[in-house]
């Protein structure tokens, strides 16, 4: 996948909707398309980047802004590959709020 057909880079460059909830420098929060528990967001930064491998210096800056909005508890969830699951090659995080009793398994399954 180039960034010309990227979803999330066409978020940052406001030619697709997305409801941001913050707006670093570096990196948007967005509210996902189906979020699996209340609060669930997620941070991308605004430079292609495939995965979490691609470019440690920009991982670290999503992690370090995942870590500033996420509740405890909460999982912070990325992949690097579509055999591990990843559906967008543009590096995002999952921070996903937990609450007792929530029944949310990972990935987004019921939990056992």
């Amino acid at each position: 996948m180039s960034e010309l057909d990227c979803v999330f880079c066409a978020i940052v460059a406001y030619e697709a909707p997305a409801l941001v909830l913050y707006r670093w420098p570096e990196a948007l929060a967005i509210v996902p398309l189906e979020p699996v528990t209340f609060g669930h967001v997620i941070v991308l930064p605004k430079v292609h980047v495939a995965d979490y491998t691609s470019d440690p210096a920009v991982s670290a800056q999503v992690m370090a802004r995942a870590a500033q909005v996420a509740p405890y508890p909460s999982n912070l969830i990325t992949s690097a590959g579509a055999v591990a699951t990843q559906t967008v090659q543009h590096l995002h995080l999952h921070v996903v709020p937990r609450r007792g009793g929530d029944g949310l398994g990972l990935p987004w399954g019921v939990a056992a």
